[in-house]
């Protein structure tokens, strides 16, 4: 087994409102005014007040190829996961004591908005007092589904390492991929959901020295499940252009979460023994307002359990990866009592989807 002990989060600095962007799109999108209007109302029923960019709405006006794009991204994800990690590692209202990096055995570093060789769980080691032996496993590519991917991954790992600790970082610049010369309407919805966010989250083995520094119960980790929908890859993801990432984003998603995600988690609350009315919270990444509906009505319950999900969009947006620890820290800081049942889940490009079963103890 395995256990979550702490979350951090870290956001950019421009913090902009719905509206702002509504209007930032209709000033600089390639599509006629009548055009504009009828697709504008998809802002509006997003659920969403406000997002974080990592650049101004200036910078978002202009041009800008992958390489300028890309060397933003490496800047910013660099300092914003310092102070993820920081907040992780000191969270008084997680742990007794400050972690020190040097206790971390292994950084699992998760991205899909930007890359680096070497990736920035290096450039992270050297900033910070990580041993040098520290393990690196990064992720790129998984996209919403990552932060749960990393989190279940990293859980598996320590199964055969049960007394060390893993940092899972999940950084994601998606404003940075906003492609303002593209018309089509995928591109217009990636601009009203997407925005920029940071989380760290440290998970120890059930023999690791650092389990005694919790404050109180905290999640256990037990089943995890993935599954791939065959021939559906044009559902999500990237297009690499010599501009940047152009999205992939199929209005197919919420019927797939009716169809493909249905079955997997039947069989996975079946699996651990639970049944969704018994569950007054759960993790869930929430793609958009559409997503965290479908959801709903797969489940058969009420708006209630996804009230963290819910307060995430509406703040935050749809941070891709690091959404669903955002999510986490929100149910976290509720303090759930001992006993507690619950679980994460996410999709991403493949078309996938990831579950983890959570009890508090």
């Amino acid at each position: 087994m395995s256990y979550i002990l702490s979350v951090g989060t870290s956001v950019p600095a421009y913090n902009i409102k719905q509206d702002e962007v509504k209007r930032l799109v209709e000033k600089i999108f390639p599509i006629s005014h009548r055009e504009f209007h009828r697709l504008a109302p998809v802002f509006d029923h997003t659920y969403i007040k406000q997002r974080f960019f990592s650049a101004s709405p200036e910078w978002l006006s202009e041009p800008h190829g992958f390489k300028a794009r890309n060397d933003l991204y490496k800047d910013v994800s660099l300092r914003l996961s310092l102070l993820a990690i920081d907040r992780c590692l000191q969270h008084t209202q997680y742990v007794t004591r400050p972690i020190k990096p040097e206790e971390i055995d292994m950084i699992m570093f998760v991205s899909s908005t930007g890359v680096t060789t070497p990736t920035l769980d290096a450039s992270i080691i050297n900033q910070r007092t990580f041993r040098e032996d520290t393990k690196r496993m990064p992720l790129f590519g998984l996209g919403c589904a990552g932060g749960a991917s990393g989190v279940a991954r990293a859980h598996e790992w320590l199964k055969g390492q049960p007394e060390a600790n893993v940092l899972v970082i999940c950084v994601e610049l998606c404003s940075l991929t906003f492609q303002n010369d593209d018309a089509r309407v995928s591109n217009f919805i990636g601009t009203a959901l997407f925005g920029d966010g940071v989380a760290a989250v440290l998970v120890c083995g059930d023999e690791s020295n650092l389990l005694n520094c919790a404050t109180g119960p905290v999640p256990k980790l037990s089943v995890t499940s993935s599954k791939t929908k065959k021939d559906s890859l044009s559902v999500m993801g990237w297009d690499v252009l010599d501009t940047g990432f152009k999205v992939i984003f199929n209005k197919s998603i919420p019927q797939l979460v009716h169809h493909f995600w249905k079955e997997h988690v039947d069989e996975f609350l079946k699996s651990i023994d639970v049944s969704a009315d018994d569950l007054t919270f759960i993790v869930a990444h929430p793609g958009g307002r559409k997503v965290l509906e479908a959801y709903q009505e797969v489940l058969g319950v009420n708006t209630f359990p996804f009230k963290a999900s819910y307060h995430v969009l509406k703040q935050y947006g749809n941070m891709s990866s690091a959404t669903v620890l955002f999510v986490l820290d929100g149910c976290m800081q509720a303090f759930p009592p001992s006993g507690s049942r619950s679980f994460m889940m996410a999709l991403g490009p493949g078309f996938s989807s990831e579950l983890i079963g959570l009890e508090w103890v």
